[in-house]
């Protein structure tokens, strides 16, 4: 039994959540979310609570169980209080800059790195060496912070690089003399 499959998913005043079709639609303050349903897994909307239990007792059935009501549950945060990463630039000269639907970097290398921001994403630029991405959907905001980070990975020597705010990188001692 999935101890985090058993709990339901409450759902907070302002949202609603409805199932047609073999899709999930919730729909909250800050816009909305479809998710389409696993076919062993049976989705109840009943009152203020959203019920994840397995059609079955098949070992795939109870494998997906508990990451469908965890993905179930990142619906409702996201449409409620959206999800947010922000990340630290270390390094000398390395900075980033937001303009528009565009994020400039200078991460070291001989040319400016532009990437386009998704559909759904905000990027704020703090200042030079923060950069805070924000939506509704966590995997696309976690994505994206993914993809900014593989620019310029954290290196054990220096620290040099891109990482999440409160990652710990593990630092080498350098070459001996």
């Amino acid at each position: 039994m999935s101890r985090i499959g058993k709990k339901p998913v409450a759902i907070p005043s302002g949202v609603t959540a409805k199932t047609e079709n073999g899709v999930l639609s919730v729909k909250g303050p800050k816009g909305e979310l479809t998710m389409s349903m696993f076919e062993l897994i049976d989705y109840k909307v009943e009152g203020e609570e959203i019920l994840v239990t397995p059609k079955n007792k098949t070992t795939q059935a109870r494998q997906f169980w508990g990451m469908q009501r965890t993905l179930v549950q990142n619906l409702i945060d996201g449409v409620t209080d959206g999800f947010t990463k922000v990340l630290d630039i270390t390094g000398v000269g390395y900075r980033a800059q937001a303009q528009g639907k565009k994020l400039k970097l200078q991460l070291g290398f001989s040319h400016d790195v532009d990437l386009d921001v998704p559909e759904g994403i905000e990027v704020k630029t703090p200042d030079q060496t923060t950069v805070e991405i924000s939506g509704i959907d966590k995997q696309k905001v976690g994505q994206f912070a993914a993809e900014i980070r593989e620019w310029r990975k954290p290196e054990p020597y220096k620290g040099k690089g891109v990482r999440y705010r409160g990652e710990y990188i593990f630092r080498k001692e350098g070459k001996k003399k």
